[in-house]
């Protein structure tokens, strides 16, 4: 009579088995080189993404089903769960800060379903809204040129007492924003050091004595206008033919088609 931990370990073995021919099969799928909207520069020294480039998978119709799940969409995970499902590169989509999300969903809707993607713009003459088409492929990340240290982390002056080092954040890192001291809440998590220190309780300190309002709107500002990401605007065609430059919104609705 065969033991219980006999049947448990065959359970395991099977499900090990099946889990190689599952990423057996997934490798013999094309995919793509995509080079990230932070040329990497947000990751430390060591981290994989440091050389700005990631490799992602096409998806299947199997990869479908993660965006139908009614419990991914209940949590609002489905662009989480979608990305780690066609990340080939070894790294952990936790650790992808949001400035670079963008241009991985992008490049997931492209090489999936095409680069056409219908938007409603206004047209700035006749103020009326118009249907028409972006090429996805065509659109340019913003220039980021900010240098890094070795921690993937940036410098910023405050003034002539006080520098900080900061960080961009990750969908963990602002899921924890709390909505009722949302400022404060996200200084914590962006800031990584005051001065010498790396201490949690000296930058909570900086921020709730030392950090003036207008030092850290200065500073958002700061952050805000060097974030790494794509331009979402686009010429358009107006209602008598003319050109027009808008900008649009990327949507929920990117992968259904």
């Amino acid at each position: 009579m065969a033991k219980h931990t006999d049947r448990y370990d065959n359970e395991n073995l099977i499900t090990l088995a099946k889990k190689d021919y599952d990423q057996t099969q997934k490798n013999t799928l094309p995919t793509e080189i995509v080079e990230l909207a932070s040329k990497g520069n947000v990751y430390p020294k060591s981290h994989p993404l440091r050389s700005g480039k990631l490799e992602m998978r096409y998806m299947t119709a199997y990869d479908e089903d993660i965006l139908t799940n009614a419990s991914y969409i209940r949590e609002g995970v489905v662009i989480e769960k979608l990305l780690e499902s066609l990340i080939v590169t070894d790294v952990d989509v936790a650790d992808i800060p949001d400035v670079d999300k963008d241009g991985l969903i992008i490049t997931a809707r492209i090489v999936s379903y095409g680069a056409e993607y219908p938007v409603k713009v206004t047209d700035p003459k006749t103020k009326k809204s118009l249907d028409r088409s972006v090429n996805l492929q065509e659109l340019k990340p913003k220039e980021f040129n900010l240098i890094p240290d070795d921690n993937g982390e940036f410098d910023y002056e405050v003034n002539s007492d006080t520098s900080i080092k900061f960080k961009f954040l990750t969908k963990n890192m602002t899921d924890q924003i709390q909505e009722n001291n949302a400022i404060s809440s996200f200084l914590l998590h962006a800031i990584t050091q005051v001065n010498d220190s790396r201490k949690e309780s000296d930058i909570e300190h900086f921020i709730r004595y030392t950090f003036l309002a207008k030092d850290s709107k200065s500073f958002r500002d700061y952050i805000l206008k060097n974030s790494p990401g794509f331009e979402y605007s686009y010429e358009f065609e107006g209602e008598d033919g003319s050109a027009f430059t808008a900008g649009f919104q990327v949507g929920a609705d990117l992968f259904w088609v």
